[in-house]
């Protein structure tokens, strides 16, 4: 029968609406089914799959019943902005519980927004994350955005800017005006490209003009969106910037605890009961999030391919060695 991690994921992915990864898991219970003897439920549990499958394909091309998107970027703002609708949530993330306790103080502000401006205060909305890169910073974006079920907006920092003068600050009056009209999480990532220091002596007027007209849009913006700058390297960033935000959150590499979370999740669907959990996080302390999701997905990669429904501990400990190579 299921396992109890498999129920919570058919839960999860019901609740997020994610019908891929719903029919995936509901297959592995067939399959899991099967391999236990119970041919006849493992039968009846396909041919409900395909028939749910054949049902929503039918919906899906009826005209007018398939949802469509709610914002897309036009004209000039298609090509500074992308834009996605996330299903990620916070539960999906591995964090420390102080930098839980501040996303959720976040969405907290956020659904309460109308009740706190009615008071005369303003929600938590401009933040900056700072931190290496694989921490989480971007996930936390598409978490948020998921969250609150508004569209996760990037700002194409390779579109934003140019070396035309007044180009750069033009489009970035464009973007604040998307940011006010449409609410939504609009990311500036890698954002030490457009928020470094004004006073260092490589710098030209061009830059040191842009950053002072972000600064003004940000101060100025008291729109219903929430606006987020993340980056590596928050070193480069001028000191200005650190005050025109509600909140500036730390992200680190994670501790044992943290990566031992991040690896269970990863490998949920598939038998673990080999893997000494304490031996794989000590292996893989200095790696980031993402890096030790890889190893974990490159272990269950390998014994799927291998058809077998666990993984093996040796497995898990030569990938997470292999991207620790990489990471070097």
């Amino acid at each position: 029968m299921a396992k109890s991690d498999q129920l919570k994921a058919l839960l999860r992915s019901h609740a997020e609406g994610d019908d891929a990864r719903f029919y995936a898991v509901a297959m592995q219970v067939a399959a899991q089914a099967a391999r236990s003897g119970h041919g006849k439920l493992a039968q009846e549990l396909r041919d409900l799959i395909d028939e749910a499958k054949a049902r929503r394909l039918a919906t899906d091309m009826q005209p007018g019943i398939r949802p469509a998107l709610l914002a897309q970027p036009r004209g000039e703002l298609s090509g500074l902005l992308t834009v996605v609708y996330p299903k990620t949530r916070i539960a999906d993330m591995a964090l420390t519980d102080a930098l839980r306790t501040r996303l959720n103080r976040v969405l907290t502000e956020q659904r309460q927004r109308e009740r706190i401006r009615e008071h005369g205060f303003s929600p938590i909305r401009k933040l900056l994350l700072v931190g290496p890169p694989g921490t989480g910073k971007t996930m936390t974006a598409a978490a948020l955005a998921g969250e609150l079920g508004i569209p996760l907006f990037s700002i194409q920092l390779d579109a934003l800017i140019t070396k035309f003068m007044g180009e750069t600050a033009a489009k970035l009056r464009l973007i604040f005006d998307a940011i006010r009209s449409t609410r939504g999480v609009y990311l500036f990532d890698e954002f030490d490209a457009l928020g470094s220091d004004r006073s260092t002596r490589n710098d030209v007027g061009e830059i040191r003009r842009v950053l002072n007209s972000f600064l003004q849009f940000l101060e100025q913006d008291s729109s219903q969106s929430l606006v987020l700058a993340a980056t590596n390297h928050v070193g480069l960033l001028d000191r200005a910037l650190f005050r025109r935000f509600d909140a500036v959150l730390e992200y680190t590499l994670p501790t044992s605890a943290v990566i031992t979370r991040v690896m269970k999740a990863r490998l949920a669907l598939l038998d673990t009961s080999g893997i000494d959990w304490h031996n794989a996080a000590k292996l893989a302390e200095g790696l980031s999030h993402a890096e030790i999701a890889a190893a974990c997905e490159q272990a269950a990669k390998n014994a799927i391919l291998e058809q077998s429904t666990s993984v093996r501990d040796s497995e898990l400990a030569l990938a997470i060695e292999e991207r620790r190579a990489t990471h070097a």
